[in-house]
């Protein structure tokens, strides 16, 4: 949920037969430049791809990632795509990214200690970014804020190790190309055109991003990434079957087709979200936070204070995982591995909980597409190692139970939630669909349920 900086891309643009000069110090016996083994599989499988263009524009880091430079991409190709006029695909330029995969082999960048067992497993992170932009009548040489795009979001996954996947959505909460478009947020899938490579390596595969509306994002939260994805391919003008980025596209697919809400609605309904955990601004407070009001007497007689031990084969929430990016894991069963010390379970009597405003506003779908199928939802901080996660009843390996529902292990919260509280909760908090017309601060209080929860200002 919390958008990296974009930081300060440098880069130069050349063609791609300039790459001579760059690898003019890794030379073959007759002092002929050798392109990395890594590299060159990628390149065939565009010129494969774009026979005609075999030097294309690429954007180049200046100073290598290896060398220190801020940016993990070495290239970026940008290729004129003449799209498909009898499918209705709209002529657009086509970004493909190199560096998130293994390019060398050397472990200059990439651990390559798999290749013991040859090239089985991922090239470096196993995939490399892709991107498709509607090309503007007359646009004769591509944009590069795509390719800004694309090594701050390499710069995430190299600082993190989360790894993207297709089905994957990415919060941006700005237009991507720094204008006043409304496509403002990214999801990702399967390039239509660049199937999975098999490198000296190991395998890649090509991820491509998608530009979409804060309303398509809600609802590939709500519901879920590809599903979304397969509505926007069947609208040309939001994208098609290539899912090509228009950044001037004012209207969301729902404006576009309004039937499309109620697939959306009716997958909810059924199939619930596969969104299990996001990265946000959140944080706990224990009773002696809360203040006296809170509780009545009698309830401040009964505070527990249990210490419960666990056991390595305990099942509990996995909290390494959670970015930027959707957890499309739909099961309901959690799992984490950790030192026993950090097994220590203790029992509190009453939590209030924090969120910013963003994340408050998936609470709603945390009860409606998570709880309510018997699944669990997890807030992670995006400042340290605070983590809460909403469970119900039915998920297997809750470290809460109905006679304790707010258990602490470390900074990690359960807070388990019955199903008729998950009701309750839905109906007062459902003025979070619309976030933007919630003042804040604002507390919800459950004083028989010794719950509160206060939503935050997003700067806050």
């Amino acid at each position: 949920m919390c958008r990296p900086s974009l930081g300060t891309a440098i880069f130069s643009i050349h063609n791609m037969e300039d790459r001579e000069s760059i690898y003019s110090s890794n030379l073959s016996q007759n002092n002929v430049p050798v392109t990395p083994p890594g590299l060159e599989a990628i390149y065939s499988a565009c010129r494969r791809l774009y026979p005609n263009q075999p030097n294309p524009l690429q954007v180049t880091a200046l100073v290598k990632y290896w060398l220190g430079g801020p940016d993990p991409l070495d290239y970026i190709s940008m290729y004129a795509n003449p799209g498909d006029e009898n499918r209705g695909i709209p002529p657009h330029w086509h970004y493909i990214s190199y560096g998130l995969s293994d390019l060398h082999g050397d472990g200059r960048v990439h651990d390559h200690t798999f290749r013991c067992n040859g090239n089985e497993g991922p090239s470096g992170f196993g995939f490399e970014l892709t991107f498709r932009l509607k090309r503007e009548p007359g646009e004769t040489n591509p944009p590069t804020w795509p390719a800004t795009l694309m090594q701050a979001l390499a710069r995430y996954v190299f600082q993190t190790e989360n790894v993207l996947f297709s089905g994957d959505h990415i919060p941006w909460h700005m237009p991507l190309d720094g204008s006043e478009s409304r496509i403002q947020h990214m999801l990702m899938c399967e390039d239509a055109q660049l199937l999975p490579i098999t490198t000296p390596f190991g395998s890649v595969s090509f991820v491509q991003i998608v530009g979409v509306t804060g309303e398509e994002l809600r609802a590939a939260q709500q519901w879920n990434g590809p599903g979304v994805i397969e509505l926007i391919r069947s609208i040309p003008c939001a994208g098609g079957p290539w899912l090509i980025t228009d950044m001037r596209r004012g209207e969301n697919v729902f404006d576009i087709e309004p039937r499309l809400q109620e697939q959306v609605d009716q997958g909810i309904e059924t199939e619930g979200s596969n969104l299990s955990g996001v990265n946000s601004k959140c944080s706990w407070e224990e009773p002696g936070d809360l203040g006296d009001d809170f509780y009545n007497e009698d309830d401040k007689e009964n505070i527990l204070n249990v210490d419960r031990r666990g056991s390595q084969d305990e099942s509990l929430p996995e909290i390494s995982d959670f970015a930027i990016t959707e957890i499309s894991h739909g099961n309901s069963h959690l799992i984490v591995r950790g030192p026993n010390e950090l097994l220590r379970t203790r029992s509190l009597e009453a939590v209030h909980l924090k969120f910013n405003l963003e994340a408050g506003s998936l609470l709603p779908l945390a009860l409606r597409g998570r709880l309510k199928h018997g699944r669990h939802f997890t807030y992670m901080s995006a400042h340290n190692d605070t983590a809460i996660t909403l469970v119900s009843t039915s998920v297997n390996g809750s470290i809460a139970d109905e006679n304790h529902p707010f258990a602490a292990h470390g900074p990690w919260l359960q807070v388990l939630l019955t199903d008729d509280f998950i009701e309750e909760m839905s109906m007062d908090l459902e003025e979070l669909m619309n976030p933007y017309e919630i003042l804040c601060p604002k507390t919800y209080s459950w004083p028989e349920r010794r719950l509160c929860i206060t939503i935050l200002p997003d700067d806050v």
